[in-house]
């Protein structure tokens, strides 16, 4: 394990729809997350902006807060291009940047990307030996970069506490946190995504949780890990049974969110990422993130 781990604060936030802005909106609003009081904005890759480019963009744009990538993609490039990226951009923006490796989706890898995703544990643990092994001239930053993983199953929440400073997680309930605090050990980082509908309407706050949730019901990755959480079959059929939908979405009044947050980091988790979610999913929700910065008590 990488240790100390890096600082991203215990609240975060976790989004997509600043690559749906231009750039400069993007930056404005990660400006504003700084000063709101937020540790970290963590970043995914699909197939909108290069995320280590989209990082550079939005850590030039604001002082201090810390930049994740939730997560990289490791079919998207070859380890010595990541590890290089890693120490390029944690040299320029010193112990802002968090490299979230992942071994992404099935349909992103081989559907979009092309690529064999039949090994990804095995895959992933080749691609850290020769990340590793990559070879970097160039000036490194102080403290020294570091990496976490995007786990959800065991082996890849060992893998990530034995090879790097913890583990990222997505789309999951607090009983999954305690899994994975108990599995990774109290030292490493576990950092927790955690999906927020601020409606306290249960039939239409459910209904754009499942908007949000349909992609994933359909990738094997996160339906075999509720399969291991007790979610069956007739749990992830049409959309989500009522069950799933509140356990991995909050949804209510900002005490309902704080309360949902307070239960991951009871459960063991160190940060919590929150994914504001909106019936628009181009939404970017500042007015959001700024009510919850507030009711964290980041802000006055």
């Amino acid at each position: 394990m990488q240790n100390p781990h890096i600082d991203i604060g215990t609240y975060g936030i976790w989004t997509g729809a600043l690559d749906m802005v231009p750039s400069a909106v993007a930056g404005e609003a990660t400006a504003e997350l700084d000063e709101l009081g937020y540790g970290a904005v963590w970043i995914p890759e699909t197939v909108f902006r290069e995320p280590f480019v989209h990082a550079a963009l939005l850590m030039a744009a604001s002082p201090r807060i810390k930049v994740a990538t939730g997560i990289v993609n490791r079919y998207g490039r070859d380890p010595l291009a990541a590890n290089a990226a890693m120490h390029t951009l944690n040299e320029a923006f010193p112990g802002r940047f968090l490299l979230g490796l992942g071994v992404s989706h099935e349909h992103l890898v081989a559907w979009v990307r092309k690529h064999d995703y039949s090994r990804p544990y095995s895959g992933m643990v080749e691609y850290l030996d020769a990340m590793a092994k990559a070879r970097f001239f160039a000036p490194r930053g102080d403290p020294p970069a570091q990496m976490v993983l995007a786990a959800l199953g065991p082996r890849m929440l060992s893998l990530a506490a034995e090879r790097t400073a913890g583990a990222h997680t997505y789309f999951v309930p607090p009983e999954h946190t305690a899994i994975a605090r108990e599995t990774m050990g109290p030292e490493p980082l576990l950092a927790v995504e955690q999906m927020v509908v601020l409606d306290t309407d249960p039939a239409t706050a459910r209904e754009t949780a499942r908007q949000h949730m349909a992609v994933y019901l359909s990738a094997p990755n996160y339906t075999n890990n509720l399969a291991r959480l007790g979610f069956g079959p007739e749990d992830v059929a049409d959309g989500g049974s009522d069950r799933l939908v509140d356990a991995i979405v909050v949804h209510g009044d900002l005490d309902d969110v704080l309360g949902r947050i307070r239960t991951h980091l009871d459960a063991g988790a160190d940060h919590v990422c929150v994914q504001v979610l909106h019936p628009d999913m181009a939404h970017l929700p500042r007015a959001e993130w700024r009510e919850l910065s507030a009711a964290l008590g980041l802000t006055g």
